[in-house]
């Protein structure tokens, strides 16, 4: 008589019990988990990179969206100056370079719309020096200081985007 644990037909496969199927599906992978998670990983991965290789030219992109003039701000004179001026998209702050040797000369672009100026302070011992203001190569204003102490300034005004860009100043 046969048990219900041997096969009755030699050439018939064993049938593995019920138990032993469960318990075998629950330790093997589950395909469609795994394809799910490296899709999420490679997902994830792209991102990173994308972050990683994002090279931010977006503020580059804005600040060369607001049209500038170069400015040339040029100091003359002997010995040495504190000077601040305004540029480089910095807004309406100055930058300030202390006891500057003399001459010194810096080109800049300046947002059209807002004033390029140059202000020069002679030290304790005076002196004299000049400060030159040049739009374009185009020279707009000279001012001299002198004395202990001794101030100047030079500025100008730039026309605003809107005017640079109308037809009647195109001619």
């Amino acid at each position: 008589m046969p048990t219900t644990q041997e096969p009755t037909d030699p050439e018939q496969p064993e049938q593995p019990d019920e138990s032993e199927v469960v318990g075998k599906m629950s330790r093997s992978p589950d395909r469609r988990g795994i394809a799910v998670a490296a899709a999420l990983l490679l997902a994830c991965g792209a991102l990173i990179t994308y972050g990683i290789l994002d090279t931010g030219n977006e503020q580059a992109d804005k600040e060369s969206a607001v049209p500038t003039a170069a400015v040339t701000y040029e100091v003359l004179g002997d010995g040495a100056a504190d000077i601040s001026y305004r540029g480089d998209g910095k807004g309406d702050r100055a930058t300030v370079v202390k006891n500057a040797e003399l001459p010194w000369k810096k080109t800049v672009n300046v947002p059209l719309g807002t004033s390029p100026v140059v202000n020069i302070t002679l030290g304790e011992k005076g002196g004299e020096a000049s400060c030159t203001l040049a739009i374009g190569g185009k020279h707009v204003q000279r001012a001299t200081a002198s004395g202990a102490f001794g101030r100047s300034t030079c500025t100008s005004e730039l026309p605003t985007p809107e005017a640079s860009t109308s037809p009647e100043r195109a001619q």
